[in-house]
């Protein structure tokens, strides 16, 4: 039957893989925990990379989990400001167009997981995955967050593990899972970052004009008179 042990790191279904479980008396089926590790910069987890690689287990199933910034190859999106944006707009087809690199994903994931893709046989970084993408014409983001569901050990910066929003959309799940984090004296100021927010000046007054209208249009009043309050005495 299915895992009932613990869950899986994704949604989906747990990975069918006897490698991936072990075999108790009674014959229920445990799922081995996968490794989270977490690194305070992109860069630390290319030289974690090449350490492991260094070590027996340089051949276990892994995965580098990284934004957009790093691993998006869209000739368009990969050059603009906002690539999360633009990324999800030609995903959903708005414009009538979408991303062929995103539709050939499994070249890349498929390649990698079953049989190991030249150049990827062992433990690799980031710059391996995007150069092996950019060769299959295939997405290294959306690759990367694939591989995760049959990695044994997931590499990604702190914030990965620390901040709700990018755990729920990255469908990390940390529960009966193995975390560790690097250097982790930096967590303090990684998680105040987390929880925090900024905003400019001529936001808030911007703010405070569409709040003044809504306030003189009478459109709930009650709800944006004291939203109107707080931008005034934060300006």
């Amino acid at each position: 039957g299915p895992c009932t042990e613990c869950s899986c790191a994704s949604g989906k279904e747990p990975d069918k893989d006897p490698s991936h479980t072990k075999k108790k008396e009674n014959g229920d089926r445990l799922c081995v925990p996968k490794i989270f590790f977490g690194t305070r910069t992109h860069k630390q987890i290319t030289q974690i990379s090449r350490e492991l690689k260094r070590t027996a287990y340089s051949c276990v199933p892994m995965t580098i989990l990284s934004s957009r910034d790093y691993t998006c190859i869209h000739p368009v999106v990969s050059h603009s400001s906002n690539r999360n944006e633009m990324c999800v707009e030609l995903l959903e087809g708005k414009h009538g167009k979408s991303c062929s690199f995103y539709h050939g994903v499994h070249k890349l994931s498929e390649q990698h997981a079953l049989q190991p893709a030249p150049g990827l046989e062992q433990a690799w970084d980031i710059e391996d995955l995007v150069r092996l993408g950019r060769k299959l014409r295939a997405c290294p983001y959306f690759a990367a967050r694939e591989l995760m569901v049959g990695a044994d050990i997931v590499f990604c910066p702190y914030n990965y593990l620390l901040d709700p929003q990018i755990r729920d959309s990255m469908d990390i799940n940390l529960k009966d899972q193995v975390v560790i984090l690097d250097e982790a004296h930096n967590i303090e100021d990684c998680a105040r970052e987390s929880v925090s927010y900024g905003v400019t000046e001529s936001q808030l007054r911007a703010a405070r004009e569409e709040l003044d209208f809504m306030v003189s249009n009478n459109i709930r009043q009650k709800h944006h008179e004291p939203l109107r309050a707080v931008c005034c005495s934060l300006i």
